[in-house]
């Protein structure tokens, strides 16, 4: 099987802890999970004053109350990645939420939503997708870059679509004046770095899904954000839109980490609209794929994004993180001439921004990724136990 090869220097962003980075780890001496701030000199557990992430994040500046707690060592960075620490103590990283709502955008980048209108043609089968691509973009054009969405300029484009039968329910969240903002998963059920990441074993036609991810609290404030792999199921959901919880909200189907990364002084609003973001998938037959783009392709300003999940008509108590979109969708050919790419077991995908370090998951079947047992029952149980709420 493949392993995971991922440490502090692969970990971390850029800067390395110049940021205020908020992790939860799972401590099997506690048999629960805490939530860790990442400073040069190791992970401290700050769980006996911010026992929930979402906690931290309804604080007026999350940052700086993060940084003056002096917390508990548990061990280097290394050690942890490494699933030990503290003398040998089994300790691993969970994703860096745990109440939040899990939210989603969808297609809210050109590339990913002429891919979303190509899987809808094709009804979920990949040798047709060549082709309709090229149909696509004759109709389409290959630069909508500068529309923006709602705008005469779009409503225009859309009458034209129609005229020509080429008009797509992706398009109208795409160039619309309404985004697509869906519930991705549960509250605690996504997985962190170095664990496994889950297709459905049913699935043929799949690929990983590279987002930033935003961390927003219960007021509709940013605080920070993380990356994210918002898995897909290409020919589930191409075979009907109305199996998109089906494609999305599978055992562990959507990964976020490595850290949150809380807005501070060395990092804010400007460098999450700036953000690079790199893909690698690795698979045991030789196969090496690799893709960036930027959030600066984005459509939607993430803060429309945020508006537009949270106000009069949806609260969110504890908070939610956000999934921007589908920065790009794999298409290169991994088996077959035009059928494109998609996953096999034991791929290893490593999601990169360099102010929000390396996302790093292994693949595996659904049914054989462990299964999500701790849910929100069990975490206020075992809080209360170890004496934090």
């Amino acid at each position: 099987m493949t392993r995971l090869h991922h440490s502090a220097q692969t970990t971390l962003p850029a800067d390395g802890t110049t940021g205020t980075l908020i992790g939860r780890v799972w401590r099997a001496d506690q048999d629960g999970p805490s939530v860790v701030r990442i400073d040069d000199d190791g992970v401290y557990d700050i769980s006996r004053s911010f026992p929930l992430v979402s906690v931290l994040c309804e604080e007026n500046d999350p940052a700086a109350a993060a940084r003056q707690v002096k917390g508990e060592r548990l061990g280097s960075l290394d050690d942890i990645l490494a699933g030990g620490a503290q003398g040998g103590a089994g300790l691993s990283f969970l994703a860096p939420i745990d109440l939040q709502a899990i939210k989603a955008a969808g297609v809210t980048f050109i590339l990913s939503l002429l891919e979303r209108v190509i899987e809808e043609q094709a009804r979920g089968e990949p040798a047709r997708a060549d082709a309709i691509r090229a149909d696509i973009l004759a109709s389409v054009g290959r630069d909508l870059s500068g529309l923006k969405p709602g705008s005469p300029e779009a409503a225009a484009l859309k009458k034209t679509l129609m005229a020509r039968g080429a008009w797509s329910q992706y398009l109208e969240v795409g160039i619309g004046p309404d985004a697509e903002i869906f519930t991705k998963a549960q509250p605690m059920s996504a997985v962190g770095t170095g664990a496994d990441i889950g297709i459905h074993p049913g699935s043929s036609w799949n690929n990983p899904e590279p987002e930033v991810v935003l961390i927003v609290n219960s007021r509709g404030v940013l605080v920070g954000a993380s990356l994210g792999n918002d898995v897909n199921l290409r020919d589930v959901e191409g075979r009907s839109a109305l199996l998109l919880g089906r494609s999305k909200d599978n055992n562990a189907s959507t990964a976020i980490g490595p850290f949150v990364r809380l807005i501070d002084h060395s990092f804010s609003l400007q460098d999450i609209r700036r953000a690079h973001v790199e893909l690698v998938v690795e698979g045991e037959d030789g196969f090496r794929l690799t893709g960036s783009s930027t959030m600066t392709a984005i459509a939607r300003d993430p803060l429309d994004l945020v508006s537009q999940t949270i106000g009069p008509h949806h609260q969110y108590p504890d908070g939610f993180v956000l999934f921007c979109g589908t920065m790009f969708a794999p298409i290169e050919d991994r088996d077959h001439r035009g059928e494109g790419f998609t996953h096999k077991t034991n791929d290893i995908v490593t999601i990169r921004s360099s102010k929000l370090g390396s996302l790093v998951n292994r693949v595996r079947p659904t049914d054989d990724a462990p299964p999500w047992r701790f849910g929100t029952a069990a975490l206020i149980r075992n809080l209360s136990a170890r004496g934090l709420i």
